[in-house]
């Protein structure tokens, strides 16, 4: 089997990234060549620098106004990108050039509480408040729009009355820790 190249992006602390990472390192098949980053200050880019991974940080104009992104990304020449917490809609020209082969993990169960602003506690908060039973994560591929690409895998946890968004969001990141590097791993293992 040819070695698969995967890049991820974060814009946060980077946890799940370390999760990915240390989940691939002894996999001989798989090798994380970056992680992308779009704060200067990201808690992703201490996490990178220990786990011995290359960062690149960019900007706003960099990734939406130019080509120095996604030129990098052809470069690379990514099997699979993998946002990991990454908050901005991906641009329609990086979509083209790597079809079903961006995917995304959100902490709800799409297509509630998705699109523009819901991501971390935003999303729990508003899961808790609608007295919600039950919530997850979903895996999907990234298509133009905010969260609405096709489902790859959904996962389900039970709320609880007495919950609170915290409680939510610390069964939220099992369900990411668990599931998430093995739909990635089953995604490569089924590309040609």
């Amino acid at each position: 089997m040819d070695v698969k190249k995967i890049v991820l992006f974060a814009s946060g602390s980077g946890s799940n990234v370390e999760n990915i990472v240390r989940y691939f390192d002894k996999n001989d098949n798989v090798q994380i060549e970056a992680v992308f980053t779009n704060k200067r200050n990201a808690q992703v880019l201490d996490r990178c620098n220990r786990l011995n991974v290359n960062a690149i940080y960019f900007n706003r104009h960099s990734f939406l106004g130019g080509d120095f992104v996604l030129n990098i990304l052809k470069g690379i020449q990514p099997d699979l990108i993998v946002l990991a917490g990454f908050l901005w809609k991906i641009p329609e020209d990086m979509v083209d050039a790597f079809p079903n082969k961006i995917i995304n993990i959100h902490p709800a169960l799409l297509p509630k509480y998705g699109g523009k602003g819901m991501y971390g506690m935003n999303v729990h908060t508003a899961v808790k408040e609608n007295k919600e039973t039950e919530t997850g994560i979903t895996i999907h591929y990234v298509n133009a729009q905010y969260d609405e690409g096709a489902v790859i895998k959904q996962v389900k946890t039970v709320i609880f009355a007495n919950d609170s968004p915290a409680n939510i969001a610390e069964k939220v990141h099992h369900l990411e820790y668990e599931h998430f590097p093995k739909v990635i791993e089953d995604i490569l293992k089924t590309q040609n």
